[in-house]
């Protein structure tokens, strides 16, 4: 077989991502089936499209993209065709394809505007948020369970953040991104808690300076200070442990863990004096 060259590679790998992007919306799409009425015109189809994306119907929005780009390969509306088809994977709730999707697009189209304002590494980010598991209350909390999706979200919209400052979706994105630090703190507190529990403080210690260092301000500074100088204390670090509580004490007096941290610090062995 011929070796492909880049553009082709890229034409290939579109091709068959729209092709599983309408099978996927056929087979997976949450709203029923709603009929279709293609038209000979390339505006006319992809305005339909919109309509039924609006209607969230995104099965009938998928057809009539995929109509597009397979009659109307050389009409403008083909390449919004591509960005609306992933639109409708992710009305569908097919999230891991819609963000292949987005991707495939991005390359594809580097100075779209779409592409040019950070819309479709927004919505990477955010499918990627989406597919996180929720909490029923007949399985483990999400902090408990696998957080690859999150962790590829937080990349993603740190890569956003960056590169798109001056974008018309920054400030969804630094609220995605807190809430997506809120879900990270919460597993490392998980982690922490899980930990001490066990009897295994400095493992308790580990974690608890991870989410300090990285997820500052969202709710856990209180706690994970006083945790912290618990564990560096079990662990014979008493110079750690003053540290961790003065820190709690300083910036958080009016806390109820600020109370006890200074009657703990009372508790640490005397510093030992500094040799001359």
């Amino acid at each position: 077989m011929p070796n492909l060259g880049t553009s082709q590679m890229i034409s290939r790998r579109i091709g068959l991502v729209l092709a599983l992007a309408l099978a996927t919306l056929a087979c997976g799409g949450r709203s029923g089936p709603t009929a279709v009425d293609y038209s000979v015109s390339a505006q006319k189809n992809y305005d339909r499209g919109m309509e039924m994306l609006e209607r969230r119907e995104w099965e009938a929005a998928g057809k009539y993209f995929g109509f597009i780009r397979s009659r109307f390969p050389y009409s403008k509306f083909a390449v919004l065709a591509e960005l609306r088809l992933a639109d409708s994977l992710f009305g569908a709730e097919q999230y891991l394809d819609a963000a292949e999707s987005y991707k495939v697009f991005a390359k594809l189209h580097v100075t779209h505007e779409l592409v040019a304002n950070g819309y479709t590494s927004l919505r990477i980010a955010e499918a990627y948020y989406k597919e996180l598991p929720g909490d029923m209350w007949i399985l483990p909390p999400s902090y408990e369970k696998d957080q690859t999706s999150i962790e590829e979200a937080a990349q993603e919209l740190d890569k956003f953040i960056e590169k798109f400052p001056d974008s018309p979706f920054r400030k969804r994105g630094e609220e995605l991104r807190a809430k997506v630090a809120r879900r990270l703190a919460d597993h490392e507190w998980y982690v922490a808690t899980y930990y001490w529990d066990k009897g295994r403080p400095m493992g308790t210690v580990l974690r608890l300076r991870r989410l300090l260092d990285r997820y500052r301000g969202v709710g856990y500074d209180e706690r994970a200070l006083w945790l912290l100088g618990r564990a560096y204390a079990k662990v014979d670090m008493p110079d750690r442990a003053r540290e961790a509580w003065g820190e709690l004490i300083q910036k958080y007096p009016q806390s109820g863990q600020a109370g006890d941290a200074k009657g703990a610090i009372a508790r640490l062995p005397a510093v030992a004096p500094k040799k001359p």
